[in-house]
């Protein structure tokens, strides 16, 4: 019998959603997407390109009362709360996190910080939708310095602050929480990107799985892998990129601006390409604008190929000789995951030439598929990178769509043992209240 409140197709809602990589991902397993939030312009719009108007995959639903613009979540909540309401029973999961870092230690750490209104918007979106599942996401060790870690987790890693409001939060909601460092590489994409996940189950029907989800999650992988045909998964960034070699590749003058040239991939080369390439004689990519680097610039790059290892930072003698400042250049290694990625692209070295990556190449690092259009400026500078997402910083903040999907592909199965499980009635807690976030940082020790 399948239990009250949980029939029908299941679907999701995407908070902060960025440029739509945790997106793609559930919709790739077979979620419904109802709509999704972000405020940024140019994240909203490749979202908005890729996965509301139009996809590959399937698209966001999304319903006649909620305006397909960028928006808040404060905006949300004020202006649709009683539609959000309507909602309650009808979302299984809300995927995405707010940002953690008004709550790091080398910042105020204020209840005044208004980076802290974005958890409480989160909690109190939560707390009017009631979805079955939650999926939070957010960097490695999100309290980004020792101090913030308070205690450790139920599988003996550390435990850090937000983590823990956060997990206090939901419990005050009545969610049970299990929580877990995911690594990319281990379900197929080039990169090692371990991130910090919370899935959030609600208490009623966190009996009927029997098993924490990351178990799942692990004993997942293999099948995961298998289905993509990608064998144990390590995919080293030559597999990854390798078709745009210039070797494989040709150079044309870019479609997209004067003066800069951009990059056409040659022939497939591994399943990994083939996974994320466009249908034959098709060419969709975008993004693949060379960067227009100085000769100076070059000459180090070269100089950088020429004497630095494959996957090592530049050392602090090779910096000196070159006149570079920055500590976190490295070359890249073709055979192994790349590291994290970051919003700026030059943090890396391509492992064979002179240049950093374009776009498309860190898209592919990402698990993105070739068809997935990036929209925006290319990246801006210094002063306006706050105020702005350009497309390297819309790839370099994305969840990993694999991740997502395997994630995803997971919590269908949960979503299934849920409903043909038993029919024990859930009853909501008591009505949280605004002021869940003073609260609870006046209750941290």
């Amino acid at each position: 019998m399948t239990p009250t409140g949980l029939s029908g197709p299941p679907s999701f809602i995407d908070l902060f959603a960025g440029c739509g990589g945790l997106s793609l991902g559930l919709l790739s397993a077979g979620w419904n997407g109802s709509f999704a939030v972000e405020k940024d312009p140019d994240a909203f719009a490749t979202l908005q390109k890729n996965l509301i108007d139009g996809s590959r995959v399937r698209q966001f639903g999304w319903p006649e009362w909620y305006p397909k613009a960028p928006r808040t979540i404060a905006s949300l909540l004020t202006d649709f709360e009683a539609e959000l309401k309507l909602l309650r029973g009808n979302i299984d999961l809300m995927a995405g996190g707010p940002p953690c870092q008004g709550f790091s230690s080398l910042g105020r750490r204020s209840p005044g910080d208004p980076r802290n209104r974005l958890f409480e918007s989160y909690l109190s979106a939560v707390e009017l939708i009631r979805p079955r599942f939650l999926i939070v996401e957010n960097v490695l060790g999100i309290g980004f310095s020792r101090p913030e870690v308070v205690g450790q987790t139920e599988d003996g890693e550390p435990e850090h602050r937000y983590s823990m409001l956060l997990k206090r939060g939901l419990w005050t909601l009545g969610y049970d929480t299990y929580s877990s460092t995911v690594l990319a590489s281990d379900f197929g994409v080039a990169q090692t990107r371990p991130r910090y996940f919370v899935i959030g189950v609600q208490a009623g029907l966190a009996g009927r799985i029997g098993i924490d989800p990351f178990q799942l999650l692990k004993g997942h992988r293999r099948s995961f892998l298998a289905s993509k045909g990608l064998g144990e998964g390590r995919i080293g960034v030559s597999q990854a990129i390798s078709d745009f070699e210039s070797g494989w590749a040709a150079i044309r003058p870019s479609s997209e601006r004067r003066n800069y040239f951009e990059i056409l991939p040659g022939l497939c080369r591994t399943r990994y390409q083939a996974l994320l390439r466009a249908p034959s004689g098709e060419i969709l990519a975008d993004s693949t604008r060379m960067p227009k680097h100085r000769s100076r610039t070059r000459e180090r790059m070269e100089q950088i190929l020429r004497q630095c290892e494959p996957g090592k930072k530049v050392s602090a003698s090779l910096r000196m000789k070159l006149g570079i400042k920055k500590h976190s250049i490295r070359r890249l290694d073709p055979d192994s995951p790349a590291p994290t990625l970051s919003t700026l692209p030059d943090d890396f070295v391509h492992y064979s030439e002179p240049r950093v990556l374009t776009v498309r190449e860190m898209a592919r690092l990402q698990s993105f598929p070739d068809w997935f259009s990036f929209q925006g400026n290319y990246t801006t500078g210094e002063r306006r990178r706050v105020l702005e997402c350009p497309r390297y910083t819309q790839v370099g903040n994305a969840v990993a769509p694999f991740v997502a999907e395997a994630i995803g592909q997971m919590l269908l199965g949960v979503l299934h043992r849920v409903r043909t499980g038993p029919t024990d009635k859930f009853t909501p807690p008591t009505k949280l209240g605004a002021s869940v976030l003073p609260a609870l940082i006046a209750r941290e020790p």
